[in-house]
């Protein structure tokens, strides 16, 4: 073991012992129904409403989605949440299996298991609603793939999505929930009705939810590698305890903290707004508060409010940085209300972003006043420099040419590394 590595292990120990998780242990009554003694997530994605007109409409007709999933911290046994919370119409679920990933569309031999809801194997989830399943035995390594397969044996809308997924996931029809392979499927990179992946995980497990907009969402990056920035910190947070920390990614393109996705009619991005997703201020409470297991969060957000007003979005929506700090401070006081460490990162860098009207110097100065709010108010519990960390020395207001995705915004793979290389993970070991 490394001397790096030994003082990673110290600090994740010290995180633990903040959070208090160390000291949850099963009451009698626990004990007595065999329940785990504590669930913390281990996947999960934020979803949205599906894009609108002109775009055709996503639909689904007795037909099997199976959807691939990147586990952070491992367990015991495991439960699925899936979701209508976009839905008008009840979300009919014929069968739901879930199963360890054996590469494309196939399943581990041997690892099959039903989902089942309040004992039963198909249900209807409500108008606004989610359904979590019943526990599942199953063993759950970390930094692994679960394969998730529903059957959706009526007409259904596509109503709640994760529109940019960068992972490859399969359609295919009929019930072929238990088939170790789906040959010829079709193929999407969205995930569809599904939210979360939580774990019987050690006592002591907890999650930190990472909220942000596409660049947390993991926006450019190579589909199906997992280089989103959230992915590379757990992987540096498992090395130093394993499952102890789980990660989950609640970044949507796209997103803002004060307005819901709202783009103009145009291409390129003319139709989409609904899958840019509610406010940050809107989704708070159900995207991080609500997360199994969450000690703390990391926001990066504020990049499209700045930007999108007059480019993508209407100019009437452009807002001061005043009223980013208000948005700020209301994510602040409402994780210290329910005991969460928050902790806020600075704003990359996005000049000469090829999206047309989005970089001005006005836009830039917005920014700058942004981040140093973020790094000397004292206001975040903590505060990351994802700044510092992918801009380029150079001409500190481009992101450096090797982190560059090619859009001049969103860090490529490299740029992914490099965020979650600057967390310092000793933010999480100071008391809230």
């Amino acid at each position: 073991m490394t001397a790096s590595t030994t003082r990673l292990r110290r600090l994740v120990t010290a995180v633990v012992a903040t959070f208090g998780v160390a000291s949850l242990t099963l009451t009698g009554s626990a004990v007595a129904a065999g329940r785990p003694a504590a669930w913390a997530g281990t996947w999960s994605t934020g979803v949205t409403g599906p894009a609108t007109a002109p775009n055709p409409e996503t639909v689904f007709d007795n037909q099997t989605l199976r959807q691939i999933v990147h586990t952070s911290i491992g367990g015991r046994s495991l439960r699925v949440r899936l979701s209508n919370e976009y839905g008008a119409q009840p979300l009919v679920i014929g069968e739901a299996r879930v199963a360890r990933h054996a590469g494309g569309a196939r399943i581990v031999a041997g690892t099959d298991r039903r989902l089942t809801f309040g004992g039963r194997s198909s249900v209807s989830i409500p108008p606004g609603a989610p359904a979590l399943s019943d526990p599942v035995a199953l063993s759950v390594p970390a930094l692994s793939e679960l394969v998730v397969s529903i059957h959706l044996p009526r007409r259904t809308v596509a109503a709640t999505v994760h529109g940019s997924a960068f992972q490859t996931n399969y359609v295919a029809a009929g019930n072929v929930t238990r088939s170790p392979d789906l040959t010829g499927a079709a193929t999407t990179t969205s995930w569809y009705f599904l939210s979360g992946v939580s774990v019987a995980a050690p006592p002591r497990a907890a999650a930190v939810v990472t909220f942000g907009d596409s660049i947390t969402d993991g926006a450019i990056t190579t589909v199906d590698a997992n280089h989103r920035w959230p992915d590379f910190l757990a992987r540096r947070l498992q090395q130093a305890a394993p499952d102890t920390l789980g990660v989950l990614n609640k970044g949507i393109g796209g997103n803002r903290l004060l307005y819901d996705g709202n783009t103009l009619p145009d291409p390129p991005f003319g139709g989409i707004g609904p899958l840019f997703g509610d406010s940050a201020l809107s989704r708070f409470d159900r995207d991080v508060l609500a997360q199994p297991g969450a000690r703390a969060v990391i926001v990066l957000l504020g990049i499209n409010d700045i930007g999108q007003p007059g480019s993508i979005a209407p100019a009437s929506e452009a807002v001061t940085v005043d009223e980013l700090i208000a948005g700020y401070r209301q994510l602040i006081a409402r994780a210290h209300e329910r005991g969460l460490r928050i902790i806020g990162a600075t704003l990359t860098p996005f000049q000469d972003t090829t999206i047309p009207g989005y970089y001005t110097a006005a836009n830039e100065a917005k920014r700058a006043a942004v981040n140093r709010w973020i790094r000397t108010s004292g206001e975040y519990d903590g505060v990351i420099d994802f700044d510092r960390a992918v801009r380029d020395p150079a001409q500190p207001l481009r992101i450096r040419p090797q982190y560059d995705s090619g859009d001049h915004l969103h860090p490529n793979d490299a740029g992914m590394r490099a965020m979650a290389d600057a967390v310092p993970l000793r933010l999480t070991a100071q008391t809230a």
